[in-house]
């Protein structure tokens, strides 16, 4: 594995590239005012040009990280042929229609994440502020946590949330198949959980250090190295299905491990060997997690109380007002399988609607 660098305005170095070997490489690309730091953008070489996995969220300092890394290996944007889509959120989206203007490279999206983008951009204004409103009353939220959307609402502040504008893919992303790339091999694999369409991309080809196990696996957000992934409910205004995201993402794990790929190369963090054993460590999380929520249910809660009681990387009232909200949707996408598991039942009678242990 080598390292490329770009000498950054203080005068040191750092690294801007990593050649993964066979053709693939990965440019980290910020994310601003994100705990996370970087996206990793997959390139990968094919007869008829370079693909990028996807391209990083819609900022200046993000377009010029990843014209930059591009430029480091050889590579103009103008040559990128396509663009692969994991999912459709900002930091993996939101560069692709810059890429796809500048290149007129084609974009491909599973249709579950398409539909999310072609839902999102032709919303009516005020929609999904008004949606979000209802869900979070609906869960318990507070007065006070209501009243800046309430009054984001009534002052029309409702198109600055990003991926309103994001690019709407012209290829669809078929599960199981072969993708129609000239001289590899790289296989979609659906793994809803994260979001509703997220797919993993397996590379089925010899890997170039001869690490034990079937190719090579871009893995996204599916599965990190050292994060467990947010798991929350779809969020469609339209769609009345009781979805059960958790339990996607906890099969869909499954599915990942019998692949039995030699590595991973990931979205965010850094490549690593051995995903069977992550993906042990993930099932025992969420089944321990799940075990935890059901003792705190022995007293009824509302899905906001609930999220007020969780565990989480910081104190609850050190978590900022968005993350709340991420929270929350994390909290019920776990009542959700603890309800389907028979775990746990809505109590008759309330408003906001409060759970508890079965």
């Amino acid at each position: 594995m080598t390292e490329h660098t770009h000498r950054r305005g203080d005068g040191t170095d750092t690294p801007a590239t990593i050649d993964h070997g066979g053709g693939v490489w990965s440019i980290k690309v910020p994310i601003p005012d994100n705990p996370l730091g970087h996206t990793l953008v997959h390139l990968l070489d094919t007869d008829r040009g370079p693909v990028l996995i996807d391209t990083g969220w819609d900022d200046p300092a993000s377009w010029s990280a990843l014209t930059t890394g591009l430029a480091s290996l050889g590579v103009r944007i103008e040559d990128i042929h396509g663009v692969l889509i994991t999912h459709h959120h900002p930091d993996h989206h939101g560069l692709s229609g810059q890429v796809r203007e500048a290149s007129g490279a084609w974009i491909a999206m599973h249709a579950a994440d398409a539909e999310v983008v072609r839902r999102t951009r032709s919303a009516e204004p005020g929609v999904w502020l008004d949606y979000l409103t209802a869900k979070l009353a609906s869960a318990g939220a507070p007065p006070d946590h209501l009243a800046p959307l309430l009054a984001a609402r009534d002052s029309g502040r409702m198109r600055t949330l990003p991926g309103l504008d994001a690019a709407l893919p012209d290829r669809e992303i078929t599960p199981g198949d072969l993708l129609p790339l000239a001289g590899r091999t790289l296989r979609a694999i659906w793994t809803p959980g994260h979001t509703p369409g997220h797919v993993c991309l397996h590379l089925e080809e010899q890997h170039p250090g001869n690490l034990p196990g079937r190719g090579r696996l871009f893995s996204g957000d599916h599965l990190l190295p050292g994060i467990t992934p947010h798991i929350g409910l779809y969020e469609d205004p339209d769609d009345t299905t009781v979805t059960d995201p958790l339990g996607d993402y906890l099969s869909s794990l499954e599915r990942i491990a019998a692949l039995d790929a030699a590595e991973v190369l990931p979205a965010h963090q850094h490549a690593f060997t051995t995903p069977a054993a992550r993906v042990t460590e993930l099932l025992a999380h969420h089944a321990a997690r799940l075990t935890d929520l059901r003792t705190l249910l022995a007293t009824p809660l509302t899905p906001w109380q609930l999220a007020e009681r969780m565990e989480w990387n910081r104190p609850w009232d050190q978590i900022p007002y968005g993350s709340r909200n991420i929270a929350v949707s994390e909290a019920e996408a776990h009542l959700r399988r603890l309800v389907k598991l028979g775990h746990a039942e809505a109590v008759e009678d309330t408003d906001p609607v409060t759970y508890a242990a079965l």
